[in-house]
């Protein structure tokens, strides 16, 4: 190997560590990134209606994000906390119905034997042993969400500027291309942020709606979850259907068969028509790579790696496309 080679190797090597090293760091600055394109899609949309500058239609924004906050957390929140409540009351008899009907099949005899015979919050966690863990993790889950906030308030309100300083480390015979490809990236993810968020919020609205009619218990807090697990395709919407299904074994199996029909008829409306009906103009992401990437930066990560996976795939996906298949695959010529 020449020198030149080998310089290329171990500065490749240490920029991979360092970049370990740097991976919460990084992690906070494309939160921020995310939660900046959100804001500035909303900043958009309320410049298109009204002549305001960028500053104040930003502090409108972050208002109006507030007042619907505070809006949710008391009319909904209460509820949650209850049903939440009540989950944890019920989830013994859950436990006693699932492991009835295993007992009633011999080959899922070994599956049965590993649930426990008497259901305990303390055999799932310790609280004494984990609390002063437990209130480390959220203070410092805290501290990261405040910083994403910060950090992504100060890059919605100028972003033109922090573009530009990202431009100017580029060689001039490129800045045109990085600068094209920041506002590619900038589209196709604020396009899927509006697509996720309108697709989970109607999943969310048409499952509270679903599950009340066929008066299932604990309706809001089963419909909260399936709407959040929307933002996490593939493996989300199947996960989220788990809660109502459990629910509805303990009233009856025809209500827990009703449910099955109702997540399965949305999750499909979900898969088919609305997402891509949302996303036909922005990103075209494969369930298998959304999928790979949600699994490798979840064992990376874990939870905010699976939450960014797919953000960052899109942007991976748009860098790929214009970079190294127009510049360099669709000009590739035999000699």
């Amino acid at each position: 190997m020449s020198s030149r080679g080998l310089l290329i190797t171990l500065t490749s090597i240490l920029l991979a560590l360092l970049t370990w090293q740097l991976r919460w760091a990084i992690l906070i600055i494309f939160g921020a990134i995310i939660v900046s394109v959100a804001l500035d899609v909303l900043i958009q949309k309320l410049q298109l209606i009204f002549p305001l500058s960028r500053s104040f239609a930003l502090t409108i924004v972050i208002v109006l994000i507030i007042i619907c906050g505070g809006t949710f957390v008391l009319l909904l929140v209460p509820e949650l906390i209850n049903q939440v409540k009540e989950l944890g009351t019920i989830l013994p008899t859950l436990i006693g119905k699932v492991k009835s009907i295993l007992a009633e099949e011999p080959r899922l005899m070994g599956l049965q034997q590993s649930i426990p015979e008497k259901f305990s919050w303390d055999n799932i966690s310790p609280l004494g042993s984990q609390l002063i863990g437990f209130a480390g993790g959220a203070a410092n889950s805290i501290i990261q969400l405040f910083l994403i906030s910060l950090i992504s308030i100060l890059l919605a309100l100028d972003p033109s500027s922090h573009r530009q300083i990202v431009i100017s480390a580029i060689p001039r015979p490129y800045r045109n291309e990085i600068n094209e490809l920041l506002s590619d990236c900038r589209i196709a993810l604020g396009g899927w942020l509006t697509g996720m968020t309108i697709s989970a919020t109607s999943i969310f609205l048409l499952t509270w709606a679903g599950l009340s009619l066929l008066k299932v218990p604990l309706a809001l807090l089963s419909a909260l979850v399936c709407g959040l697990l929307t933002f996490f395709p593939t493996i989300g919407p199947t996960a989220a259907t788990i809660l109502p299904l459990g629910i509805a074994l303990l009233i009856s199996p025809a209500l827990m068969f009703q449910v099955l029909i109702l997540r399965l008829i949305l999750q499909n409306l979900e898969a088919f028509l609305l997402t891509p009906l949302l996303l036909s103009r922005t990103v075209n992401l494969l369930p298998s790579v959304a999928l790979i990437a949600q699994l490798s930066l979840g064992f990376l990560l874990g939870l905010p790696g699976v939450i960014i996976a797919l953000p960052l795939v899109i942007v991976l996906q748009v860098g790929l496309q214009r970079l190294v298949v127009k510049k360099i695959m669709d000009t590739w010529t035999t000699s």
